[in-house]
């Protein structure tokens, strides 16, 4: 028997393995190629694989977690999983202390696998790190370290002064990669902001009259609704209030427990009709109108009164302060937007240099024409050194159109 199948019996799970270190493999080994690639596996290729176990269960909480960190937890003891368990929203239990009740009686001298470092503080919940003391864990095997302050490192040291092995770093670019919100929310200060655009091949929004329903199809406009259930909030422009009066909820048909997004409108002199479908509150649903001193209080009593938030944001030029308006949301513990808005509001997003990621669905059809609506207008740049460099680009078909997701920002 090879050391794989002493730890798992199973053929199926050295493919995952392998895969997950970017060997590829056949959908069917021979059970001699089985044999040969067994033989190569060491200890840190065990670890990965229970580690992609926990980051699997950690994902499961997206778009729910704000503003806490999404977090897996997988309790192996004699080469089996034992206990498994994930952070499913903000105030409940953490994904440690689902994995030990899952394990029950077999939770002692096992070894615990984390995609985030166990917190040592009391907070919503009791500190993680005394829980695996208590219950004898014997090994504890973590991602990354947790970036905020009142635990960086310090579960880590209690779990070693308890006399726990402790070992850190394992698959940490995953780990970083899934939590890339939270580490900015806490080392930055600010929310982590995604910019969507929907546009044609030559990158207009928008024909010469206005005209941008349909630029891009059903199953792109389906992707944008799976990822308004994964974000805290969604931020447009007043234009696009007065021109579409979008309602900017979540719209899934085959998904329950939809979550729909805080919504957030710029308009720095309060034009926004009260009528308008985004700020009536149905069903529990947020909004926040965000203006500046321009704005009449009349207005801004109004909107109040029917529930909205009106948050008064420093200006400039004469527009409501991006960088300002961050901060302001991070308080309201708002951790990960997604911008829809207009070329405008993409210029002053790009310009003010909040956001961090960009996704652009892009139809297979040229629009054309000086006065079509580009993607991002503002002024611009005058000279390529300065054009702003998108990183770690990837592309897939969605339907007709392409969806290009890159990286402005890493944390």
């Amino acid at each position: 028997m090879t050391p794989l199948e002493t730890l798992t019996g199973k053929k199926e799970n050295l493919e995952s393995i392998l895969i997950c270190r970017g060997i590829v493999v056949p959908a069917l080994m021979s059970r001699r190629v089985y044999r040969f690639f067994g033989f190569f596996l060491d200890e840190n290729m065990e670890h990965d694989y229970y580690m992609k176990k926990a980051l699997c269960l950690a994902v499961k909480g997206k778009g729910r977690t704000s503003p806490n960190p999404m977090v897996g937890a997988v309790l192996v003891k004699n080469n089996k999983i034992v206990g498994k368990g994930y952070h499913k929203k903000a105030g409940f239990s953490h994904a440690e202390i689902e994995a030990i009740r899952n394990a029950g009686k077999k939770v002692k001298g096992s070894r615990l696998y984390l995609n985030l470092e166990p917190c040592s503080h009391y907070g919503r919940t009791p500190p993680c790190s005394d829980a695996i003391i208590k219950n004898e864990i014997k090994d504890v095997i973590i991602g990354m370290k947790d970036p905020n302050s009142l635990v960086a490192g310090k579960g880590i040291r209690k779990l070693k002064k308890a006399g726990i092995n402790v070992m850190q770093g394992i698959m940490e670019k995953e780990c970083r990669e899934i939590n890339a919100a939270y580490i900015k929310y806490i080392t930055k200060k600010i929310p982590y902001v995604t910019l969507k655009v929907a546009s044609s091949l030559d990158g207009r929004i928008s024909t010469k009259t206005g005209e941008s329903r349909w630029i891009t199809g059903n199953l792109a406009r389906n992707q944008v609704h799976k990822i308004r259930d994964e974000v805290d909030a969604v931020m447009i422009g007043i234009n696009t209030v007065l021109r579409d009066d979008p309602v900017l909820t979540t719209r899934l048909k085959k998904k329950k427990d939809l979550m729909n997004p805080i919504r957030i409108i710029l308009d720095s002199h309060l034009k926004i009709p009260l009528t308008a479908k985004s700020v009536q509150l149905k069903n529990g649903q947020k909004t926040i109108v965000a203006t500046t001193a321009k704005a009449p209080l009349r207005k801004v009593k109004a909107l109040m009164e029917m529930g909205v938030v009106v948050l008064k944001i420093r200006e400039r030029e004469s527009k409501v302060d991006m960088k300002d308006l961050m901060k302001k949301l991070r308080k309201m513990e708002i951790s990960n937007i997604m911008i829809e808005g207009g070329a405008k509001v993409n210029a002053s997003a790009m310009q003010s240099g909040i956001v961090d990621k960009v996704i652009f669905f892009i139809a297979p059809i040229i629009i054309g024409g000086a006065n079509a609506t580009g993607s991002i207008m503002g002024d611009g740049i005058s000279f390529l050194k300065d054009a702003v460099s998108v990183k770690e680009i990837s592309i897939r078909k969605t339907g007709h159109d392409f969806m290009l997701e890159g990286y402005i920002h890493r944390y």
